[in-house]
């Protein structure tokens, strides 16, 4: 059973950081994409960061001097390091993989990120 458990979210005022947290169950961690996503109220869920098995890091454009996304293959931890954080990334921050021949989607359940200006 493919578990992800994001942690590491909360009340941040404007130009601040954190540190999202992403343990991962039940796959061979160190073969997969990882990838953050995250959605704000009223949007669709946007893609932030990804991961491949080789390190090779992809940020979307609104946060690419901003973000940093790593792993820990030993540990089965995925990281999304945020600074200089702004209102505007206020949104529930998801983990996440796929594989299989169909490409399936798993997510985790989840983590609050507020900006305060």
């Amino acid at each position: 059973q493919v578990q992800l458990a994001e942690s590491g979210g909360g009340l941040v005022q404007a130009g601040g950081s954190l540190r999202l947290s992403c343990a991962v169950s039940g796959t061979d961690f160190s073969i997969r994409t990882m990838g953050w996503y995250r959605q704000a109220p009223g949007k669709q869920r946007e893609l932030v960061a990804t991961i491949t098995s080789g390190g090779s890091t992809n940020l979307a454009n609104p946060v690419k001097a901003r973000f940093t996304i790593s792993r820990d293959n030993a540990n089965n931890m995925v990281y999304l390091q945020m600074n200089d954080l702004k209102p505007e990334d206020t949104a529930v921050y998801y983990c996440h993989t796929y594989f299989g021949a169909f490409r399936r989607d798993y997510w985790g359940q989840g983590t609050q990120v507020t900006v305060s200006s």
